[in-house]
């Protein structure tokens, strides 16, 4: 399964990639209109094993955005998200480091977009990570997106889950 997930995700990636470079501005550059960076917390509940071990998660995200078109942008994609034990428990988190993609139909208002990279499992275990996929769903205006999502890490022939929601802000560069 996890050699299926990264097959589609790289060859996701790759024609993303493709149209983006056919379809950039006429002199390619990367500038404040097109590209920024998006910082920004989520709040979840682990589901799954998690949530036997785990209460809640806590994040922050940042992730640098590059608008191809109107309507794509892809990027990279990293935080932290801590996971909060359970009487008895111990608490543990990871760091993901992937690959964005994003579609927004229009300049304001609903979008749909996917993380999907590795993630870095701190304090869990003899574990050091695993592959993981993030999809997720939201608002966006010009500084701000809201959003819905849901993390999914594979790990060992198990999985770490969680579903939240998240807030980022446009830091745009000068």
């Amino acid at each position: 399964m996890k050699k299926i997930l990264l097959t589609v995700l790289l060859a996701t990636t790759c024609m993303v990639v493709k149209t983006s470079a056919q379809t950039t501005t006429s002199t390619g550059e990367i500038t404040p209109k097109n590209s920024w960076l998006k910082a920004g917390l989520t709040v979840g509940l682990p589901v799954g094993d998690a949530s036997n071990v785990s209460s809640f998660t806590a994040g922050i995200e940042l992730r640098g955005q590059v608008m191809s078109t109107n309507h794509w942008g892809f990027g990279l994609a990293s935080g932290y998200d801590h996971f909060f034990p359970k009487s008895g428990f111990s608490s543990f988190g990871e760091i993901p480091l992937g690959v964005m993609i994003r579609y927004y139909p229009e300049a304001k208002g609903f979008f749909a977009g996917i993380d999907g990279g590795y993630t870095f499992l701190t304090n869990f275990g003899n574990t050091s990570g695993g592959a993981y996929i993030k999809p997720q769903i939201g608002y966006h205006d010009y500084n701000w997106n809201f959003y819905a999502l849901y993390n999914h890490v594979f790990v060992d022939g198990s999985a770490v889950q969680n579903v939240g929601i998240g807030a980022t802000y446009n830091l745009r560069f000068k």
